[in-house]
């Protein structure tokens, strides 16, 4: 083959290479406990009021991305979407199986004073720091890393304090190939380690 035909063949690559569009993949982010509480209840009462979760990140629409050696890369987001409800959502569902009965509120300072003029017996309030996944291709693999960070708020009525904690887990590996299913795996595994820790020991 003559070199210009390697011109153009280099050139057309690049072109469509440029005009492809990133794809955007939606992760299915659901806390699923691998352990009961048969504490939790005696802690926080039997109602739990849930103020809207905070999403305080820098662009809250992603959750990730992942960049191949070569093309365009490829995003992650939340299902159900934004992320504060992700995770909200399932929040919910497994207090519900857990006894507690859940009630929205609109808003709280956050103050332990204000506790005594909520109808509930205990507030929950979080927010989401950090929550990004990060893939890397490199030869013959993929550096991922995934970093999730909560402060978790968590208001109890009977003892007149607001109980706050920091979250933060870092979690790296190494595969062949990043599939979204992979990260969706990871993802919901740290969930699960985080709020399995938490609702064992609230407070």
């Amino acid at each position: 083959m003559k070199p210009y035909r390697w011109v153009i063949i280099l050139f057309l690559s690049l072109f469509l290479l440029s005009c492809a569009k990133a794809r955007t993949y939606s992760l299915y982010l659901r806390y699923q406990p691998s352990k009961e509480f048969p504490s939790l209840q005696q802690k926080i009462g039997s109602t739990l009021g849930i103020v809207p979760f905070k999403d305080e990140r820098l662009d809250p629409l992603y959750i990730g991305i992942h960049t191949p050696l070569q093309g365009v890369s490829s995003y992650f987001k939340s299902e159900p979407f934004p992320l504060e409800k992700a995770i909200m959502d399932s929040l919910v569902e497994v207090l519900s199986r857990q006894g507690a009965k859940t009630v929205p509120v609109s808003n709280w300072d956050g103050r332990p004073e204000s506790l005594k003029n909520m109808e509930t017996d205990s507030i929950l309030m979080i927010e989401i720091k950090k929550f990004w996944t990060e893939g890397r291709a490199v030869t013959f693999k993929t550096n991922v890393k995934t970093s999730i960070h909560f402060v978790i708020h968590l208001g109890v009525k009977k003892e007149g304090k607001v109980f706050s904690r920091s979250v933060a887990v870092d979690k790296e590996m190494a595969v062949f190939s990043l599939a979204p299913e992979k990260v969706e795996q990871t993802i919901n595994e740290i969930l699960t380690d985080i709020f399995d820790n938490f609702f064992s020991d609230p407070y």
